[in-house]
Order: structure tokens, then sequence, then C-alpha cells
């Protein structure tokens, strides 16, 4: 006998992000969720970098990034949008990319989840977990041009059987990380995760990475140095001085509620930012 699917809880998922509009399985409403999900839902790597396993189970997911009111990283934040979506009647699968977008070359792997919609106006793909570049909208795989999000242009490229995502990062456009439509496993995705939640080389070990896409702003945060970017092209950056001061951005700037036996991990950041 297996194991009944989990089901989410879409009303309190629903409220965690500050959704109430209509229920169906629409475009318009894929553009909200997903508008609405990085604005509330931080990405942040707090339990790799304090030596706890991820857990993938959509169970364990749901109770992370809803009840506990903390955030997570590419396969836990696509894995829940993937779980709503499916609540509410879209039609998902989950993909997987190789991330470039400074990575060194030869260490480039297919470490990246996201998520193809498929809609009556064609293949779309949502992603609300790829950090300091994650999208505020849905991408159309038909549109090879330029196409407007929230927090700005982003373009899918075809290259033969694969996808590049590309937006503009200093002034050129920079290819994030690319694609191919062939739908993954949840045990792909476990091993993609153990690597980088546990490999001793995994950047999620040994740096603070986090971001939030509020209205207006794209805020992010490597180690103990802040950034708030902005639409017209301006940029605020503050080194954060202590884990006090570095615990106190993490609640309220990017709205996560810190788990109990972080500070040793976020004083360690401020040695390492000296």
């Amino acid at each position: 006998m297996t194991d009944a699917p989990h089901t989410i809880d879409i009303g309190a998922y629903l409220a965690r992000i500050g959704y109430s509009g209509p229920r169906t399985a629409t475009l318009e409403t894929l553009r909200a969720l997903h508008a609405l999900h990085p604005a509330a839902i931080a990405f942040e790597n707090l339990d790799p970098l304090r030596g706890v396993r991820v857990h993938l189970d959509p169970a364990s997911v749901e109770r992370k990034l809803v009840g506990a009111g903390r955030g997570g990283y590419c396969f836990e934040q696509n894995g829940l949008f993937a779980l709503a979506l499916t609540a509410m009647g879209f039609k998902v699968a989950g993909l997987a990319a190789r991330v470039y977008v400074r990575t060194e070359p030869g260490k480039i792997r297919r470490s990246h989840m996201l998520v193809k919609v498929d809609l009556p106006e064609g293949l779309y793909i949502a992603d609300v977990g790829f950090g300091a570049w994650a999208l505020s909208g849905p991408l159309s795989l038909r549109d090879a041009g330029e196409q407007e999000t929230p927090h700005g242009a982003f373009r899918v490229a075809p290259e033969g059987d694969y996808f590049d995502v590309q937006t503009v990062i200093d002034g050129q456009w920079t290819t994030l990380y690319r694609f191919m439509l062939e739908e993954q496993t949840p045990a792909e995705y476990e091993v993609a995760n153990w690597y980088c939640s546990t490999h001793p080389v995994s950047k999620f070990l040994t740096e603070l990475m986090v971001a939030r896409l509020p209205a207006g702003r794209r805020l992010g945060m490597l180690n103990n140095r802040l950034s708030v970017h902005y639409p017209d092209g301006r940029t605020e950056r503050r080194e954060l001085k202590s884990a006090d001061e570095i615990a106190d951005v993490l609640e309220n700037e990017f709205a996560i509620a810190l788990p109990e036996d972080v500070m040793p991990a976020l004083a360690k950041l401020v040695r390492t930012g000296e």
C-alpha cells in the first residue's frame, strides 16, 4: 500500500501570501500568486547554514514555509508553489535547470528546480525560488523576446532542446540557468537537495543567502551585506555589524520567523565579513 498524496491546506497557504482573489486556474490567477509568493516567503538557507538537513516531503515543506513562518530555497519554494497550484486546478510539472550565473566553469550542475505550467495560452514557467534573481511573474515559452515582470524584464531564449532564462545584469543580458522540459521525479530532486544541503563544498553550508521581492523593491543579503534594489536602478547597500543586527533584518526586512538556535551561525557571518 502506498501513502496517500499530501493535500496542502490551500486556505492557509493563500493567507500566508496574502491572496484573496479567485481560485481559478487562469493566467491572471497565476500572475497574482506568482507576485505574492516571493513577496511573502523569503528565499533563505538558514537550515543548511546551521547544519540542519532540508526535508523535501510535502508535509515538511508546508509545515516550515507556511506553518512556521520560515522561508526556504528552490526545492522548498517551488515545491510548495507546485503543491498550491495543483490544489487550485493548475496542470503543473517540476523541471530541473543547470545554474550558469556566477558559477565557475566546470562546476555547472543541474541543481535548480522550477515549475512548468500548462495553460490554454500555452506553456509557462514559474519560479519563485531563484534567490537574488527570483521571478515575480511567470514567463511564456512561446515568447522569445523581453517579458516584463513586476521586478524587471526577463526572457526565455530557445537553444535547441534547451531554454535559457536570462535577465539584465551589469548592463547586459545574462543567462541565469538552462532547462529542458523533461519532468523530474521527487527522487531526482532529493539527490540534488542532498548535495546542496549537506555536501561540504556547497555554498549553502557556508554563506547566508536571503532574498525577498516586496512590491517596488528587490531585497537581497549575502552573509552580513544587505542590498536593496529599486526599479529606477538605484541600489542601497549596508553592512551589518553584529549577529543581533542580522537577526533583526532577517525578521523585519525579510519577514522570517527565526529558529531559536540560529544566533551562533549568524555570529560566524560577522567574523567572516570582517
